[in-house]
């Protein structure tokens, strides 16, 4: 896929790996529809990449009706798409049995429904629009690019419901690329490790060190950037498909 024709949504656009990738796909000569819930940085995110290039939709991706709504809109503003990469998601951090009582369930449901309901909502929905393009080069239509997490295989205490969603991402990822594939529509996935973002940049700098100390090489954060490379071989590598790549520097998580 040339990188002047990308015409992608990108949900969680806003911020962290998401505007990384916006970034990425605005300075290649693509355009983008940033999917998010925080107006203020899609305000701040269209300024930096331009009006031409770029626009916001605020978007619930938890919802169906409005998530067809923005696909139809950001399509039509952008002359088409052929690019979806599911950038949002949240922590849903907390212990099964807490110190005051058990998880609420009602917590474990919403991460599941943001981080892995909502990333099939916004492929599906993609995909039902990316399925009329006109074949490229190998009939290629489409690319569906998801986000898990290094801790869909090892999560730690406390991350249950996360670990949950993350691992729900990985699970679908084959199967969608095997039933997308007559449609000429790639989907891959990438499960990122530890990277520097606006919620890490939060942290203490001695959490900071540590969590940087914890990877094998090299031994710190991952740079947004670095998964905006990934995003842009993947969507380049017509041959990869049905993949979920770990992009982590080799850390494999300790319980706690």
């Amino acid at each position: 896929m040339q990188s002047s024709s990308i015409r992608a949504i990108v949900t969680g656009g806003v911020s962290g790996l998401g505007l990384a990738v916006a970034r990425r796909i605005v300075a290649e000569g693509g355009q983008v529809a940033l999917f998010d819930v925080n107006d203020d940085k899609g305000a701040a995110a269209i300024a930096e990449l331009g009006e031409s290039q770029a626009r916001y939709l605020r978007t619930d991706v938890t919802s169906e009706d409005g998530v067809a709504a923005n696909v139809a809109a950001a399509a039509e503003a952008m002359g088409g798409l052929n690019v979806a990469v599911n950038c949002a998601g949240i922590i849903g951090a907390g212990r099964v049995l807490g110190r005051e009582a058990p998880m609420p369930l009602s917590q474990f449901q919403t991460t599941v429904m943001v981080n892995l309901v909502g990333s099939f909502n916004v492929a599906k929905a993609a995909a039902a629009v990316m399925q009329h393009n006109q074949a490229g080069e190998d009939g290629e239509r489409g690319v569906i690019v998801n986000t898990a997490s290094v801790a869909a295989y090892e999560g730690q205490i406390g991350q249950a419901a996360y670990s949950a969603s993350k691992g729900g991402v990985v699970g679908m990822t084959l199967p969608m690329a095997r039933e997308l594939a007559r449609f000429g529509i790639r989907v891959n996935t990438i499960a990122p490790g530890i990277f520097w973002t606006p919620m890490v940049d939060g942290m203490p700098e001695d959490v900071q060190k540590s969590l940087s100390a914890s990877i094998p090489f090299p031994a710190r954060l991952g740079q947004p950037d670095e998964f905006a490379d990934l995003v842009q071989y993947i969507l380049g590598n017509r041959y990869l498909n049905g993949e979920t790549i770990r992009l982590d520097g080799a850390v494999r998580l300790a319980p706690k």
